[in-house]
């Protein structure tokens, strides 16, 4: 698989890497939105919804033009913020996959926070996978589940994503989705 084939590992782990999908400058003036409270239709603050710690934005209309082109939401992780293991699945239609682009730059920015995800198999243990992003880097990733090629057939592998606990620091996301959600 050549290095920068997310489309392949996507189809073969349910989730592949984008590298370099934004650079520094684009990471830097998304980043900078988040502070402007007008440019969101509302703020998610997960504590109070079980969710984690921390908080996301959506962006109300119209969507800043780069965003418009990637897509969806804006995320933003502190000290000890963490994102549980969830599937994204409201409303009534939901797009297959979706993605997450790390606007921060670990190791200076943030520490921790890394993105996990699990594959919940039938019969078989759990397999977690944590997928190491640098700044500009994206992930893609399926949203609920994914088809797996077994010694009987296809069979449905279910899958939940998450954000570890960042240590230290900053972490932000923008997050595409791909389906209005609430």
């Amino acid at each position: 698989m050549a290095e920068n084939d997310w489309t392949a590992a996507l189809e073969a782990t349910g989730h592949g890497v984008i590298r370099g999908l934004l650079g520094a400058g684009e990471c830097g003036a998304i980043l900078a939105l988040y502070e402007q409270p007008e440019r969101f239709r509302s703020k998610v603050v997960m504590a109070k919804h079980g969710y984690g710690r921390g908080e996301y934005q959506y962006f109300a209309n119209p969507l800043p033009k780069r965003v418009l082109e990637l897509r969806r939401t804006l995320l933003r992780y502190g000290p000890g913020d963490f994102n549980c293991l969830h599937q994204d699945l409201y409303g009534p239609l939901v797009f297959p996959f979706q993605v997450a682009v790390l606007l921060s730059k670990p190791g200076v920015d943030f520490s921790g926070g890394e993105f996990v995800l699990t594959q919940q198999r039938p019969r078989m243990q759990s397999r977690v996978d944590v997928v190491p992003l640098e700044q500009g880097d994206a992930v893609a990733f399926a949203v609920n589940e994914r088809p797996v090629q077994g010694t009987r057939g296809i069979y449905r592998v279910r899958m939940r994503h998450g954000v570890s606990e960042v240590r230290s620091g900053k972490r932000h996301t923008l997050g595409i989705i791909f389906h209005d959600a609430a």
